[in-house]
């Protein structure tokens, strides 16, 4: 089947809050108590995913005229990232963020962060991320993890809201 990646448009946020929802409540429920669950959820409804729209670089990985898969780019990070579970293992998520990386070198990017869910880790270490600090907030934990293509680790800075507390640190993009 034929997968291609776009941007995302405004129409589509129905679909994409739909696909995050169906991931969330099939996928990352294995992970994350049904509080978290229920506490992620309303940040992607349609009306929140429109104004995210504004913020960021959206994209969709589109099969047959059906939204399948969606990352986003906000600045040097990557967010958002989930695939219809159904397409899981087919290289959708891979695709999505060879877009990702693409549109960030172009926009000069030198580096990418991504603070990922636990079940995301191990798609995220395949693709050359390295977990370099770990957060908690609650019940929920994400690890935040930098992208590795060349050398060396950098602090690139401390981040304090509230009870979390993390330290991002990145990996450079070869150019």
């Amino acid at each position: 089947m034929t997968l291609h990646i776009r941007p995302a448009i405004p129409s589509d946020t129905p679909a994409i809050s739909r696909l995050i929802l169906t991931t969330l409540l099939t996928s990352n429920a294995i992970d994350y108590p049904a509080s978290v669950i229920k506490r992620v959820e309303q940040s992607f409804t349609p009306e929140a995913l429109a104004e995210l729209m504004l913020r960021r670089l959206v994209f969709v990985a589109v099969a047959k005229e059906v939204i399948v898969g969606t990352a986003s780019l906000d600045g040097r990070a990557v967010r958002s990232v989930f695939v219809d579970p159904e397409w899981h293992r087919q290289g959708v998520g891979r695709l999505l963020m060879t877009e990702v990386e693409r549109v960030a070198r172009e926009n000069g990017v030198v580096s990418l962060v991504v603070p990922s869910s636990l079940t995301a880790q191990g798609f995220y270490v395949a693709l050359g991320f390295d977990v370099v600090r770990e957060q908690q907030n609650g019940e929920e934990r994400t690890s935040a993890q930098g992208f590795y293509v060349a050398l060396g680790f950098d602090v690139v800075r401390e981040q304090q809201n509230g009870e979390e507390r993390t330290l991002i640190m990145e990996r450079k993009l070869s150019v």
